[in-house]
């Protein structure tokens, strides 16, 4: 590898990454010739180093003494001071921020914002506070450095010696994506509890093939629509403070005073009642969080009763079932797509009540979808004790063999073998093979009676809240309901079932989901 060559440290960096292959990111990290070991305690620190340094030696490279620093706490590290407790801006960096003179043309403007641009994960709203500078780089647009610009470049500069440490991300832990947007800038905070992780802040421009595309171009991009519900904590945190009976409550609870069933939550300070997050009277707001759990994918136009259930999980207003269940009952999309449901005729015998979650299966097959990611049938298995649904993609022409191998990888594999297991009267759950799988595995086989399919209600209610869901969702052509499916099986488990009066997640978990990042705790 001559020295010189433009490729030189592309040949040299991959040398290294060969020679540390299996202690990359394990115990070490390297870039170029800059080589960090990191242990979580000193006597396996010991036994890295000389690991590494004993890969250097059987390979002919050296490092040099005089740049090597052992055994400390705290390191300086391509621009980073590293540590336990996380990352931080080398303050010698920093100091150079704070003594950059303002920018006399386009090129200062550019290194002093390209030298800037380095840290711009440890500043929240970071786009947002160049709006001003940025806007000068433009083409054909005259370089004026006037007073908006200096302020924002002073402003810039001190805020980096007010910037956090950034914590190192815990898988351990939640995590807490908060995310805002506006016409100049979208930003994004990575966080976990009394954590810091990671400020992300782009430039709107940079997505203009997303906002400025139309319906198919938009399509290469995303596989499903998500709306996005940014800055929620601040706006209810404002709200509820120009409400005037609800700020006399404040004031009374941060004199340490005793107000009958309202308390503070320790995230955003957002007051609670009855440890529900207070929405104050502002039909904005509550709008928003009704949509989120009504409108969105992840909910699927649940019934008025499901979406009150599950909104009073973790809200609370003046007038909230009258207002929800009045939105419900107009809406326009459950009004067209689903049916209007009336009392079983007849008598049923019911079939034996489980004894615990996944002992009881249901199975049922939904066909003749139209072709999505070469998949154009939908298993749908439902646990019969919790009511819990999964939904798997599957084809019209699998054989039983298939079958089993599905229901082993999808279902047995993550929860057990079952007791029982009801299906209908179709061709791969009562051939041969099928049912000699089930004796080997000494699961009973139930078969539903034949033109009556009410007697594996379950599935078939699934299946009927499945193909609804879609129906709401779905792009014209319904060729793309293969990506909703995993959404529609979260809205399925979420909501509360009529019978057991909870949801099958919480039947399953002892805990409701949440696609709120609010996580309600008290002082």
């Amino acid at each position: 590898m001559p020295f010189g060559l433009t490729n030189s440290p592309a040949s040299f960096h991959n040398l290294l990454n060969d020679i540390f292959a299996d202690f990359l990111d394990v115990f070490v990290v390297v870039y170029l010739d800059d080589i960090m070991v990191f242990s979580s305690s000193e006597e396996e620190h010991v036994k890295h180093v000389a690991s590494v340094s004993q890969r250097l030696r059987d390979n002919n490279l050296f490092a040099k003494a005089s740049k090597c620093v052992f055994h400390a706490s705290s390191v300086q590290y391509l621009g980073y001071v590293v540590s336990s407790d996380g990352l931080k801006m080398d303050s010698s960096k920093v100091q150079q921020i704070l003594n950059w003179p303002h920018p006399k043309n386009i090129k200062a403007l550019k290194s002093f914002l390209g030298f800037a641009n380095f840290y711009d994960c440890f500043i929240k709203d970071y786009s947002k506070k160049i709006t001003s500078l940025s806007s000068l780089l433009k083409k054909h647009s005259p370089f004026i450095f006037n007073e908006e610009a200096l302020s924002q470049f002073q402003l810039l500069k001190e805020t980096f010696t007010t910037s956090p440490m950034l914590s190192h991300f815990n898988p351990f832990l939640p995590a807490i994506v908060e995310t805002d947007a506006s016409d100049y800038a979208l930003g994004a905070v990575l966080s976990q509890p009394e954590r810091r992780v990671d400020f992300i802040s782009k430039n709107p421009q940079n997505f203009h093939q997303i906002i400025k595309g139309d319906g198919i171009q938009e399509s290469r991009f995303f596989s499903i629509k998500v709306e996005i519900f940014s800055d929620l904590f601040d706006k209810i945190q404002k709200e509820v403070w120009q409400d005037k009976d609800y700020k006399e409550i404040l004031k009374q609870l941060e004199r340490g005073e005793s107000v009958p069933h309202y308390s503070r939550g320790t995230q955003a300070k957002l007051l609670l009642f009855k440890d529900r997050v207070v929405i104050p009277r502002n039909e904005e707001l509550q709008l928003n969080i009704l949509q989120r759990h009504h409108d969105s994918p992840f909910a699927g136009h649940p019934g008025q009763e499901k979406t009150l259930k599950v909104i009073k999980r973790d809200f609370y207003w003046a007038g909230m079932n009258k207002f929800i269940k009045d939105y419900v009952s107009s809406c326009q999309q459950c009004s067209r797509n689903k049916k209007i449901h009336h009392k079983k005729f007849g008598l049923l015998k019911s079939l034996q009540i489980p004894s615990g979650p996944w002992n009881s299966l249901s199975m049922d097959f939904i066909t003749q979808f139209p072709l999505s990611n070469n998949f154009d049938s939908i298993l749908v298995v439902v646990d019969r004790f919790s009511k819990m649904a999964i939904l798997i993609p599957t084809n019209v022409t699998i054989t039983a063999l298939d079958l089993a191998q599905i229901i082993i990888s999808d279902i047995f594999s993550k929860h057990g073998l079952p007791v029982s297991i009801v299906g209908d009267r179709g061709s791969l759950f009562v051939s041969s093979f099928s049912t000699q799988l089930c004796h080997q595995l000494k699961i009973s086989k139930d078969n539903s009676t034949s033109f009556h399919p009410k007697t594996d209600g379950k599935t078939e209610r699934a299946n009927h809240i499945l193909q609804q869901y879609l129906w709401m969702y779905v792009s014209y052509h319904q060729y793309d309901w293969y990506t909703w499916l995993h959404l529609a099986e979260f809205a399925y488990n979420n909501a509360e079932h009529s019978s057991k009066k909870q949801s099958p997640f919480f039947t399953i978990y002892g805990r409701n989901p949440s696609f709120d990042s609010i996580h309600i705790s008290q002082d």
